[in-house]
Order: C-alpha cells, then structure tokens, then sequence
C-alpha cells in the first residue's frame, strides 16, 4: 500500500475497532510453488489477549492451498468507503477521488485444534445470530450440536497475532473545514452516491476540525 503520511493510521485501537465494524476480510499469502493465494472469511478479535489478536477459520482445501502455518499471512480489513465529486469541494480545479480505510494486518497463523476451532465458530454464530430475535446458534439444540461437531471437520481454525499494521484512512483530512462539511451533505443526500456510513465515519475522523472551525 503506497505510503502516504497524511492518511497513515497503524494505530492498534483504530485496527481493533475497524475489525468489529466490518469483520469480512481478506486473506493473502504468499506459496512458493503457487503464488498468491487469496480467500475470504469473516474474522474476530480474541478480546482477551494483548494486542491484535484475530481469530477465524477457512473451509477446506484452503488450508492446503495457503499453507496455513507455514508462511506469514495478511489479512485485508475495510471500512466505509466511497465516491467522492469535485463537484462537492466548493472550489475548482479539482479531482474526483475515493474516501476510504483499509488495515493491512500481518502475522504468521498458528492452527487451533479441533475443539478450539469449534468454540471459536460458536461465537462466530453467536456474534451475528445474537441481534436477531429467534437467533440459531450451534448449540441451541441436540440437534444443533451434532450437526456442529459435523462441520467443524470442514474448516480449519487458526489463530493470528497481528505483528505489524499498515493503515490508511482518508476521509478528506486535506480539505477545508467548508468543503468537508459541503461533502459530508452530499453523502447523506439523497442520489446515486448516497452513503450514510461513510458520511458518518467523515463527521467522526473530522470531528476537532469540523467543531474547531465553527
């Protein structure tokens, strides 16, 4: 990811925070015989440990085709992200651009066994099933259960302490207070770029500027 100084964000606490917004992420290693290799799953912080710590799983083969244990991975997380219109600034000449933040996430997995695998697809469940009024978790029922213990043959667990972050965010830090103001109401109008969640990330990233410039 180029280096940009102005939107560079490695912070520990904004990775964390961006993982339990937007927990879909992407898995990339490097295999000597194949190449890049690339899956996609979701992901949890294992709140309990110091640091970053993610944990997830992949379906089988995956395991085989990443090689998973034997070589460092990087894990992709995003958050919001969008169009942005010169149109909006207030001022011209200008560029379109794309507001964005992405966390690049680097460690080695370490495999967790078949029961650590199972507990960790338990609240895999639970964390999306909970907001939901009858949710269906893997061990409501006998039933439930033995169909866990079923598929977790399927899937690889693995545990993956973040050694190093690359973070970026841009979200307009580079503009006049008006013109971040003039482009977070366009966000939130209505039209083909309506996008409420990145309009309310821009208000929060912003939030000193924008009140300081009042």
């Amino acid at each position: 990811m180029r280096y940009n100084p102005d939107y560079a964000c490695d912070d520990a606490a904004v990775a964390k925070d961006l993982i339990r917004e937007n927990p879909w992420a992407t898995f990339i290693s490097h295999v000597p015989e194949e190449g890049l290799i690339a899956s996609h799953y979701p992901v949890l912080l294992d709140e309990e440990a110091g640091g970053v710590v993610l944990v997830s799983h992949v379906g089988r083969p995956d395991e085989v085709k990443h090689q998973l244990g034997r070589h460092p991975m990087m894990v992709i997380v995003e958050g919001s992200h969008g169009y942005i219109s010169p149109s909006w600034y207030g001022y011209r000449p200008n560029v379109p651009t794309w507001n964005f933040v992405t966390a690049h996430l680097h460690g080695t997995p370490e495999l967790l066994s078949d029961q650590e695998n199972l507990q960790v697809l338990d609240r895999l469940v639970a964390h999306f099933e909970k907001v939901l009024p009858d949710p269906h978790l893997l061990h409501a029922t006998q039933e439930n259960s033995e169909y866990a213990h079923r598929i977790v043959r399927g899937t690889v667990g693995f545990r993956l302490k973040v050694e190093r972050i690359e973070g970026k965010e841009k979200m307009n830090q580079d503009k006049p207070p008006e013109s971040m103001r003039n482009i977070i109401r366009n966000l939130k109008a209505a039209g083909p770029y309506q996008n409420l969640a990145l309009a309310e990330r821009m208000e929060r990233v912003n939030a000193d500027v924008l009140r300081g410039s009042l």
